[in-house]
């Protein structure tokens, strides 16, 4: 451990083992570590000055050593659906993208855990921006530790304002959207499962009872499918689960998903209900984003119906969400509908998902950052490069 200003450690990244050991070498008691949690993520503090519960010297010897370093943000957008979406530095040539969508039962931040994405998905805007490289645990968490501050500091301003101009508006508002993050979903820039060293301690942290104390439930990872780190991630942690399906055989799914190609849906879904299995859930939710005459017929939800009957499955129908350069097209509302019924009768629970922030580009499938593209070698192609091996 070094005590350079260069070198300091972010104790943002470090699940509470790591920082009971990182305390350990101060001298100082496990409970420290927990005391320390308690403050960084119950009430989100920066600065060791602020914990006035730790002693004097062990605070001096922290700031000698560690920091508190939640991302850098470049902008914000909001929508005029309450929508938020956050540029945030990776460094000073890119930047990742994180989302929070306000609903009235739940407030959900839409992380991202990799600056760009190497999956080549042909109908994501951030597969077309290429890979560069994974975030730390610290940037993952740092995420839902800035996200908690932004949107308490944005509560108590909004609160004084109406206070001030229209106290019958303040009543108002408590009934609005929900404006705290409750739920957490690995759904932004990047392959959460091809950063798995990463991601895994971050969930420990946003699971933790002295972390962000979310409930299994409502923390979700999303994959395009790599098995082996779903049969991993079963032995790791337990959290919700969501597949990127998008096509009910795998001729389809081999253009719209490469990884198919590596991993067809038959050994995915295998994966999929070995995950349930071991972590006692409830069931995993396949994600298929509806584009126009690709995979939208009838027979095609007759054909992903006899997938996933008799499962613990539901799916969860996007439209699709153009960016500049796609040539793929929305399903009409209609479509889309008669899609989920055929499901619904056929003994698939299914339903359409809202659309959120398609004005700012902050909707599923639109986020794209600011990448320098290092990949050498996508997946749609037809070798597999070794700088978009997924790492264990």
């Amino acid at each position: 451990m070094t005590s350079s200003d260069t070198a300091h450690t972010n104790l943002l990244g470090l699940p509470r083992p790591a920082l009971e050991a990182f305390v350990a070498q101060l001298g100082s008691k496990p409970f420290r570590a927990r005391q320390l949690m308690n403050w960084m993520y119950k009430r989100g503090a920066s600065s060791f000055g602020e914990m006035t519960d730790l002693a004097k010297d062990f605070r001096a010897r922290l700031a000698a050593v560690a920091e508190v370093r939640a991302p850098q943000i470049v902008s914000v957008q909001a929508s005029a659906d309450g929508t938020t979406k956050w540029l945030l530095r990776a460094d000073e040539a890119q930047a990742f993208e994180m989302v929070f969508i306000p609903e009235a039962d739940r407030g959900t931040l839409c992380i991202s855990s990799q600056v760009g994405c190497a999956l080549d998905c042909s109908f994501c805007a951030t597969a077309q921006q290429g890979f560069n490289r994974n975030l730390s645990t610290a940037e993952i968490v740092g995420q839902v530790w800035l996200a908690c501050r932004e949107l308490e500091r944005e509560d108590a301003i909004r609160g004084i304002a109406a206070t001030q101009s229209d106290p019958e508006a303040a009543v108002a508002a408590d009934g609005a959207d929900e404006r705290h993050v409750t739920n957490v979903v690995f759904m932004g820039m990047g392959e959460p499962l091809a950063n798995f060293r990463n991601v895994v301690p971050a969930l420990a942290i946003l699971l933790d009872d002295f972390g962000f104390d979310l409930s299994r439930r409502r923390v979700t990872l999303s994959t395009s499918g790599l098995v082996p780190q779903i049969y991993k991630l079963a032995e790791e942690t337990n959290v919700a689960l969501a597949v990127s399906l998008h096509a009910p055989d795998d001729a389809l799914r081999n253009e719209l998903v490469p990884i198919n190609r590596k991993h067809p849906i038959a050994e995915l879904l295998q994966a999929c209900w070995h995950y349930l299995d071991e972590q006692n859930g409830r069931s995993v939710t396949f994600e298929y984003v509806m584009l126009e005459g690709v995979n939208d017929s009838l027979a095609q939800a007759r054909a992903l119906a006899r997938l996933l009957k008799g499962h613990p499955a539901k799916v969860n129908l996007i439209p699709f969400n153009p960016f500049p350069g796609t040539h793929f097209r929305r399903s009409a509302a209609p479509d889309i509908q008669r899609f989920r019924d055929e499901l619904l009768q056929r003994g698939v629970l299914a339903t359409i998902r809202r659309t959120r922030g398609d004005d700012i580009d902050a909707a599923c499938g639109q986020l794209a950052g600011r990448v320098i593209d290092r990949t050498t070698v996508r997946l749609g192609s037809k070798t597999f490069g070794v700088a978009v091996q997924p790492q264990s």
